[in-house]
């Protein structure tokens, strides 16, 4: 059955003034409510629909006119209101053919959100009326709901964007000095001590001094958001008193989430911006352009589906039915230009607006894929790369999905970074002890050159992680082997089963200290392995001092203690160390060029100099031969990095600086043999193993590696000073040799 209704819905429009008087003709952009300093131009793209109803309501959410937008241009529909001021509050009702069968789901019973609103007021109350047919209806959504559905809807608000920036600077952080913090705007200050009570879990909170201090100490350098977009919170954990708390359910792409908000204007994320600026700390936001919160067919009419379903959405062949790459209901779909153009406004309205920096794509691979396919040079990929604001930001994609041919690491064009799940996995399985690892470690530690050394890409481009929000935190990836989700509601059948972790002999905590110094050895082992890695590292936000989520690895409703950091715990001796230990992590990366170069090492012999700038040796210290690599048992390795061979023959890249880092998954404890250089001395710059002992050993001398460790040496050119160099760097009296 399909129905279009024949007139306009049965709500209280008698009692609504739907006079044209003020309204004027305005233009068709740009899009959205957009406040001159006398009056403010309405426009909204819909290439289907028949007319279009803008509708303001009072400061209590009330409906108080109803206004058609008298021109349609170029599939723009728009109005200008001479009267209208920031703070009016409003929403859309689009009149159309109600024909799923065709693709078409107006219904202007129901009030639509703007999809260019810059801010949201009030929030979304689940109610049937918010579906465009009848729930419970034998035809199901070919049925058609005439009931009105804005007591239940929040409202946009039109905004004045005036704002006095100051001296904001973006800090413009090199791709290869960056390293990331993934953070949550809400759980980051929920328990801290040091935020204001009102201001938690806002992004008020965010920009506090403590906070601030706290997150630029690490050493890194860029602040990665969780998504700050208005998001909805399904109905279904909200039934079960959880939320959607990591936010992946987009409902407004131009407005912050309201319950990050603690006033009343969107200056309070701009002024986060510009503290987190001064502190030399870039922004970057996890955005979520591959899907709404619309659902499918049997989902809610909240903005796009009642807009114009058939140009946002990608339908299938059953124009009744949505495409769902993204394992959520629908899949948005930026072959349409309408859809392609909302999406591109949105991230310069963010990045010239608000001043973000870059962003982090979910589900990437849906905004590359055309209809024959995911491709490098597809419609929005060629826009990004080509436009003047977006190619300058920093760009990542989460390089995957559930689509066919969805898995896509190494694939994207210049220009962006991604992901790199298989350095998280080999990682992981390297430091469990998994035969056959070596091999792979070599690669991922030189940047992933296997993926992404082509096309001018650089190893920047490898996003390295061994934790993020999904899945375990760091402290849970050594001390569980299962998932325990059971908090979720979903029976422990939610989130993913192969973690490649290890709980080393029990699971969860437990008070024996050989288990608990194995557990934190091996965090300082991901931990070093990240950081000393060429590429991007990933740091998750609470794994510096060992944060816990009890075995939950897909904490994605649960907006309470379980996921807020836990800044008493954080003052715990070991978790003070693990956090001193991060920071001697980066501060080490920051000094060494080596640990962060612009290319890729090539493994190549300079006839010239003699050298290499990269060797493999094994513990023996002989040079890794075929057989020593494809050893499945062989878990142990020297990799030495000499400065002084040029990048790509480029010679003032060169530097004197020679490391040497030493991994031992094993068990057990293993003799390396260390490189013999006339004259000259390996000072220990690092040992995850954190043993009182040598400081200083003799080229060609014999380093102990403890069973699970990782030791980093730096090649100084006498003994004296090499100790003198110790002593600086400990603050210690120089050790004797």
């Amino acid at each position: 059955m399909n129905a279009t209704p024949p007139r306009r819905p049965r709500s209280a429009s008698h009692r609504l003034n739907t006079g044209r008087s003020r309204i004027r003709e305005g233009r068709p952009f740009p899009l959205g409510a957009t406040w001159d300093g006398l009056g403010v131009n309405f426009a909204l793209y819909s290439a289907n629909a028949t007319r279009v109803e803008l509708c303001l309501f009072d400061e209590r959410g009330r409906e108080q006119e109803r206004i058609s937008l008298p021109e349609y241009t170029d599939e723009v529909w728009h109005g200008y209101l001479p009267d209208a001021r920031p703070g009016q509050l409003y929403g859309y009702r689009v009149h159309g053919p109600y024909e799923p069968h065709a693709g078409h789901r107006f219904n202007p019973n129901k009030l639509l959100l703007d999809p260019y609103a810059k801010q949201l007021v009030g929030e979304l109350k689940w109610a049937p009326q918010l579906f465009g047919y009848i729930i419970g209806h034998k035809d199901k959504d070919l049925s058609f709901d005439r009931r009105d559905s804005a007591a239940y809807m929040p409202k946009c608000a039109v905004v004045d964007p005036a704002f006095t920036w100051g001296e904001d600077r973006r800090p413009q952080i090199p791709w290869n000095e960056t390293v990331i913090y993934e953070a949550h705007v809400r759980g980051l200050s929920m328990r801290h001590p040091d935020v204001p009570e009102a201001m938690r879990g806002t992004f008020s909170g965010l920009k506090t001094d403590a906070l601030v201090e706290h997150i630029r100490s690490l050493g890194v350098t860029a602040v990665e958001l969780m998504p700050v977009h208005a998001f909805v919170d399904d109905q279904y954990l909200l039934d079960q008193g959880l939320r959607n708390y990591w936010g992946y359910n987009t409902l407004a792409f131009f407005a912050p989430h309201p319950r990050y908000m603690a006033t009343r204007s969107i200056n309070e994320f701009k002024q986060m911006v510009a503290r987190l600026h001064h502190a030399g700390l870039e922004v970057i936001l996890d955005v979520v352009y591959n899907h709404t919160a619309e659902g499918n067919e049997l989902g809610p009419t909240l903005s796009f589906k009642g807009i114009d379903n058939s140009s946002y959405y990608r339908l299938a062949p059953e124009r009744r039915y949505y495409i769902n790459d993204t394992g959520t209901g629908n899949t948005f779909d930026l072959t349409n230009a309408g859809a392609l153009r909302m999406v591109n406004d949105s991230l310069r309205y963010w990045l010239a607006q608000m001043h973000v920096d870059g962003f982090r794509f979910d589900l990437a691979t849906i905004l590359g894929r055309e209809h024959h396919g995911f491709d490098p040079s597809g419609g929005f990929l060629d826009a990004v790369r080509q436009d003047a604001l977006m190619s300058q930001a920093k760009l990542i994609a989460e390089p995957w999905d559930i689509g066919p041919g969805g898995y896509q690491v190494g694939g994207f064009p210049p220009g962006w970074a991604e992901w790199n799940d298989k350095f998280r996995d080999n990682t992981r399985a390297f430091w469990r002890g998994d035969e056959g690892q070596l091999a792979e470690l070599a690669t991922r530690l030189t940047g992933s050159a296997d993926l992404f050394n082509h096309r001018g890409r650089r190893p920047n481009a490898s996003i390295n992680f061994v934790t993020a929000h999904d899945g375990f935190t760091l402290r849970d990836l050594v001390s569980y082997e299962h998932k325990h989700n059971q908090a979720n509601g979903e029976g422990n059948r939610d989130g993913g089963d192969h973690n490649i972790s290890c709980n080393y002999g029990a699971e969860g905590d437990t008070d024996d200290a050989v288990i608990n110094d194995l557990r934190l050895r091996q965090q300082r082992n991901f931990l070093a392995t990240l950081f000393f890695s060429q590429g991007t590292p990933m740091l998750l936000a609470g794994d510096e001092f060992s944060r816990s989520q009890q075995g939950n690895n897909n904490a994605y409703c649960q907006d309470n203690d379980l996921t807020w950091l836990d800044w008493d715990a954080a003052q715990r001796p070991e978790a003070r160390e693990l956090t001193d230990f991060v920071r001697k992590l980066a501060a080490l990366r920051r000094h060494y060029p080596l640990l962060h170069r612009k290319r890729f090492f090539d493994g190549k012999f300079d006839q010239e100099l003699g050298i290499k700038d990269v060797t493999w040796l094994a513990p023996e210290g002989h040079e890794m031969r075929d057989a020593d690599w494809h050893n499945p048992q062989a878990r142990a390795l020297m990799m030495r990095m000499d400065g002084r061979a040029p990048a790509s023959g480029l010679r003032e890249a060169a530097s004197n600086t020679t490391l040497l880092m030493l991994v031992n998954a094993d068990p057990e404890e293993i003799q390396f043999a260390l490189p013999e250089v006339q004259g000259e001395h390996w000072r220990v710059l690092l040992d995850t193993s954190e043993r009182h002992g040598q400081s200083v050993v003799p080229g060609g001398g014999q380093w102990l590696a403890v069973g699970r460790s990782l030791a980093l040496l730096a090649l100084e050119k006498d003994a004296e000073t090499a100790v003198a160099a110790v002593a600086a760097s400990t603050g210690s009296p120089a050790p004797v040799i």
